[in-house]
């Protein structure tokens, strides 16, 4: 059964001659028979599809997928044509499926958001090293043999070089290179230290204990800075171990009031 999408192939190379079907497309009604052209059209599309996600191989996605991708950027790009602009379909479906894969790439493989001009030096610079390996034997290409090479600055090499080993993220568990014992990235991360909060406290009751009247800032000294008891420091100012503790209970209430209030 001849489809419209006609298997006929251009002299150049082996894209189908679509034009007619295209144009029928875009004059059927929604419906069956404009669902089942375009399904031709698609179909027709495929090894197109299929050859630019071939270009894409060995970058840490596997072939079928990137296949799913370019055949969605292809249907993507069969719904959005229009014939009437005169331009070849292949014109516009290449750029349309292969911006598809990147997307994909940019969106789910890179384990850590980075800005598409750094996704753009990697691929310089990778496509770069890979021209160069062809050439230099022995030995990974210089920054500026790479920099010549990809018409790029040295520092923007550099970046791309770093992007390079930043595709995936390590995992906090995974043991480090040269570790025996099964040392991880996660047994070198620090944690909060307590004593900040306690050198932030003392920073900020401060100056309010130096506005206190001399007898109450020394026992407040000396039972936190001296740690002493409650009854020494009665025996040494010759009052009661209650009347200390109204004191200290008094002190502590009203600078916590007022740390609290310059907080605020």
């Amino acid at each position: 059964m001849q489809t419209h999408a006609s298997a006929k192939h251009h002299p150049h190379d082996d894209a189908p001659d679509t034009a007619e079907a295209f144009r029928t497309l875009a004059k059927l009604p929604p419906g069956q028979q404009r669902d089942t052209l375009r399904a031709e059209i698609v179909e027709a599309w495929l090894p197109m599809a299929d050859r630019l996600a071939g270009r894409f191989r060995s970058r840490g996605e596997s072939f079928e997928d990137l296949r799913q991708v370019a055949a969605l950027g292809l249907v993507k790009a069969v719904d959005r044509y229009d014939p009437e602009r005169g331009n070849a379909f292949e014109s516009y479906a290449v750029p349309t499926v292969t911006g598809e894969i990147k997307r994909h790439f940019r969106d789910h493989m890179w384990t850590l958001h980075v800005p598409r001009r750094v996704q753009d030096l990697r691929n310089r610079v990778r496509f770069a090293r890979q021209d160069l390996s062809q050439t230099i034997s022995g030995r990974q290409p210089t920054v500026t043999e790479i920099a010549e090479h990809a018409r790029m600055s040295e520092e923007d090499v550099r970046v791309g070089l770093e992007a390079l080993e930043s595709f995936t993220a390590l995992s906090l568990d995974a043991e480090l290179p040269g570790s025996e014992d099964g040392y991880s990235l996660s047994d070198a991360l620090g944690a909060p230290d307590p004593s900040l909060d306690v050198v932030i406290d003392r920073e900020a009751v401060k100056p309010r204990l130096q506005a206190l009247p001399e007898r109450e800032r020394a026992i407040l000294y000396m039972r936190f800075f001296g740690d002493m008891t409650q009854s020494r420091i009665a025996d040494q100012l010759g009052i009661s171990q209650m009347h200390v503790s109204r004191l200290i209970s008094r002190c502590c209430g009203r600078l916590r009031d007022q740390v609290m209030q310059d907080a605020a």
